[in-house]
């Protein structure tokens, strides 16, 4: 049986992004890391994935310093690497090449014990794709609201 928890999750992704593929990884952390992690003390929201060297990095993850961690803490918002199969990564490379795409993280979350991370190769929207977005959202709420009102 699969227990999951998600710790972090990237909510303006959906707004600010066209989310093309979906890939889950794990991290390399420190002791330390896993430990803020377990207790919630992490963001994902300014976060961005690069390829170097044919190996997958998150850079700018905020996971807070463990209280208890003493001389053994970590960098905050140090660069780490995800673990993703080899031909994934050169699926990402080219994706990441082109013009307009990138790599995002979307969320964190804890499976049987392990942090995993939810990545996403994204396509920037555009201010009128964003405005249109939130016109159809009205719209659904609208809808939902004058379905509920007459039962």
């Amino acid at each position: 049986m699969e227990k999951t928890s998600i710790i972090a999750r990237n909510k303006k992704a959906a707004h600010d992004y066209f989310i093309l593929d979906k890939y889950q990884c794990g991290i390399v952390l420190t002791g330390t890391e896993i430990k803020s992690i377990r207790l919630g003390k992490a963001s994902i929201q300014d976060a961005y994935c690069r390829v170097e060297d044919e190996e997958l990095f998150v850079i700018n993850m905020h996971i807070s310093k463990y209280e208890q961690g003493n001389i053994y803490n970590h960098l905050e918002t140090r660069k780490r690497k995800l673990l993703v199969h080899k031909n994934e990564i050169l699926k990402l490379s080219e994706k990441s090449a082109q013009d307009g795409l990138t790599i995002i993280p979307l969320s964190l979350y804890l499976e049987d014990g392990l942090a995993k991370l939810e990545i996403a190769v994204c396509k920037g929207k555009k201010n009128y794709d964003k405005r249109e977005d939130l016109r159809q959202e009205a719209v659904r709420q609208e809808i939902a609201k004058a379905n509920k009102s007459r039962w």
